[in-house]
């Protein structure tokens, strides 16, 4: 999307540049990284503590404060390695696709 929007100003800018740019703002604190399907990245303009829910139907997504939920327990951590973050997904579908099954 953003590079669609790049190449519609008419600036000469590659797909790699405006990729290397949004990880080098990732880098920075400025954008917060989101993989939702494993295949696409999203980056976030709130890098604040957060989860998400995003939709199966349409891909949207919605941003869920921090407070909403409470990880109770993790599982232990390999040695040499801690936690940096815990980031949770909840995956949404329209109530017609889970009364169908």
């Amino acid at each position: 999307m953003l590079h669609n929007e790049v190449v519609r100003s008419d600036s000469a800018v590659s797909l790699a540049t405006v990729y290397n740019a949004l990880q080098q703002f990732s880098n920075a604190g400025l954008l917060r990284p989101l993989v939702v399907d494993g295949q696409k990245t999203w980056f976030d303009t709130n890098t604040s503590y957060h989860h998400h829910m995003v939709s199966d139907h349409d891909g949207t997504i919605l941003d869920v404060p921090a407070g909403y939920l409470r990880v109770e327990r993790l599982p232990p951590v390999p040695e040499g390695m801690s936690i940096a973050r815990v980031e949770v997904v909840v995956r949404l579908r329209r109530v017609a696709e889970i009364t169908a099954e």
